[in-house]
């Protein structure tokens, strides 16, 4: 298994070189439309790789994804947090009952009524 793993990073290393080695042109991003740049007075822009602004993309896309599932999935990270503090409730609720049940008992029969 770990040298499919080893086979499967060094094909994706090999991809992700080949597309770099592909795109090395320089293209010009910007932070706003040159209309509406000239009225605000912000021309801010920034000259690249092509390929850096692909990986780019694509590694905002994968955090993008990770914060909304993370956001997605918080009702059942809250609902697994509620039954965990019900179910410590209740064990605590029976220790304290098995204890009330044994106090007047001799100290083996007590120690045997926790055993089961």
């Amino acid at each position: 298994m770990r040298y499919i793993r080893y086979a499967f990073l060094a094909a994706l290393g090999i991809v992700l070189i080949s597309i770099a080695l592909a795109n090395r042109g320089l293209v010009t991003l910007k932070l706003l439309p040159e209309a509406l740049a000239n009225l605000i007075g912000l021309n801010q822009s920034i000259t690249l790789p092509l390929f850096l602004v692909i990986f780019a993309g694509i590694v905002a896309g994968l955090l993008i994804g990770f914060f909304w599932e993370w956001l997605r999935e918080h009702k059942y990270r809250a609902e697994k947090a509620r039954t965990e503090r019900e179910l410590q409730r209740t064990k605590r609720d029976l220790r304290r009952v098995k204890g009330k049940r044994s106090e007047g008992k001799d100290e083996v029969l007590a120690l045997l009524d926790e055993a089961s």
